[in-house]
């Protein structure tokens, strides 16, 4: 794994004093795993962007043959596990929870280098990424053994409006085990524990853990930094993840993540000339690990909705089915009978350019 200097560390706490800044647009998002009583795992997220991701919730069931939709060498799979998928511009899988309890959380990374596309290995559109994990795995630790090997290559992406489609992948399981994967430089970079339960955009993760030790000696009781930047979320969303109460209540705990990631969202109207790492919040997902509920909320509709995963059929031969969500009517409680049937979609296409 890679470790940072004394010089480095320091450049990187003086970084996060003056504010970060970088030229690509980004997804400025937040995750967060709880860990509870009895062995309550919930993991939370935000999804931030400067315009519409038109997103809906896909109900995936097993058996689906996939095609990673990256050129002739396409990675080619046919899914294990069933699974609840928020996506964007149904092309990519950004966000879900698996029949086994497995999340998947799709960030962005603007400083992410993927290697070259060689022809000799399956190639995957970052598009599929999440979703390659959550079909094929059910826990962390089987998903860290099986891609560390990196038997296939991703492909980046081009997003709708022009912004590039670079980003880092973070996982937890069932048993409260994580996992976050980034390629920097072209390397692959696996950050694999249960230690690892919070993550923001940029930069790189071991900056982030680093910037998070500084905050740590300061105290979050005497101060923590407010603004939108991915660092200060990081250290916030540390903080107040470490202020929760340990509750064995599952309506306590789906709350207390809801107040944990409402509080590093980024309200309406955030948006700063050179700061394109920070975009308003559009949307949160809460999943219950143990209790295979997954709960969204739109930022822009009063009401939370979830979906309980026992309530569907993911056996092979079932239909796909999707939930209108983005610009759909308000919605609220449980919603997996208000799943459609539809049809499977690509993912949105990836090479290099």
């Amino acid at each position: 794994m890679r470790t940072l200097s004394q010089n480095q560390s320091l450049r990187l706490l003086l970084a996060s004093t003056l504010g970060f800044l970088f030229v690509a647009p980004a997804m400025a998002c937040s995750r967060v795993v709880y860990l509870g009583p009895a062995g309550a795992v919930v993991t939370g997220r935000t999804m931030d962007w400067t315009q519409s991701m038109e997103t809906n919730l896909w109900a995936f069931p097993a058996g689906l043959k996939r095609n990673g939709n990256a050129g002739p060498q396409s990675l080619q799979w046919q899914s294990k596990y069933g699974s609840i998928v928020a996506t964007c511009y149904d092309g990519l899988s950004a966000d879900g929870l698996n029949e086994k309890g497995l999340v998947a959380n799709i960030l962005s990374l603007s400083s992410s280098v993927y290697p070259k596309l060689d022809g000799k290995r399956p190639a995957l559109s970052i598009a599929g990424w999440a979703q390659y994990v959550l079909d094929n795995f059910a826990t962390v630790a089987e998903a860290v053994a099986a891609l560390k090997d990196e038997p296939f290559q991703l492909a980046g992406l081009t997003l709708p409006g022009g912004h590039a489609g670079t980003g880092h992948l973070s996982i937890s399981d069932a048993t409260g085990d994580s996992a976050v994967f980034e390629y920097l430089d072209g390397k692959l970079v696996i950050h694999h524990g249960k230690q690892f339960t919070v993550m923001t955009n940029d930069p790189p993760y071991d900056q982030q853990l680093a910037l998070n030790g500084y905050w740590k000696e300061i105290g979050g009781g005497v101060m923590l930094p407010g603004t939108e930047r991915p660092a200060d979320r990081f250290v916030r969303a540390s903080f107040y993840l470490g202020e929760a109460p340990q509750t064995a209540d599952e309506p306590q705990q789906i709350a207390t993540m809801f107040s944990i990631i409402r509080n590093v969202s980024v309200p309406f109207g955030a948006e700063h000339p050179g700061q394109p790492n920070v975009a308003a919040t559009l949307w949160r997902t809460v999943a219950d690990q143990q209790r295979l509920t997954y709960y969204f909320e739109m930022t822009d509709r009063p009401n939370v909705f979830w979906v309980e995963l026992k309530k569907l059929d993911f056996s092979p031969g079932q239909p796909i089915r999707m939930l209108p969500v983005e610009g759909a009517a308000v919605r609220a409680g449980e919603v997996s009978q208000q799943f459609a049937p539809s049809r499977q979609f690509a993912f949105l296409p990836g090479g290099d350019k």
